[in-house]
Order: structure tokens, then C-alpha cells, then sequence
């Protein structure tokens, strides 16, 4: 799971392995694949950093 910031500045865990689509127009948009979104502080490009980083660490592990 990663930490995401909403828009209200209140983090969030995501379970990155249920993101459907994330989309910047102009807040970035994480919609999950039982529909539900979530708007967050974070670019696209941050998300998918944030993603890779806990990919990353789980392969270490």
C-alpha cells in the first residue's frame, strides 16, 4: 500500500495493486478497480514513484 495526500490534506493508504487508472485533469485522480475515487495532492508522476518504491521493496523482502 502507499501513502497518498486528498486534496483536504489528509494522507491515505492506497492498495496500489487495485488501482485501475490514474488521471491529471487538473487534480490527479486515483480510481480503483471497484470504481471508488480519490483525489489526491500528488502528480501522476509521484504516484507511479511512490508505486515503484513499494514495488520495489516488496521484491527486497
Amino acid at each position: 500500500m502507499i501513502i497518498v495526500t486528498r486534496i483536504n490534506d489528509r494522507d491515505v493508504l492506497v492498495n496500489c495493486d487495485q488501482i485501475e487508472m490514474i488521471e491529471e485533469a487538473p487534480d490527479t485522480t486515483i480510481t480503483t478497480m471497484s470504481g471508488k475515487k480519490v483525489i489526491v495532492r500528488e502528480t501522476v508522476d509521484e504516484v507511479m514513484e511512490k508505486i515503484i518504491a513499494y514495488k520495489q521493496k516488496l521484491i527486497k523482502t
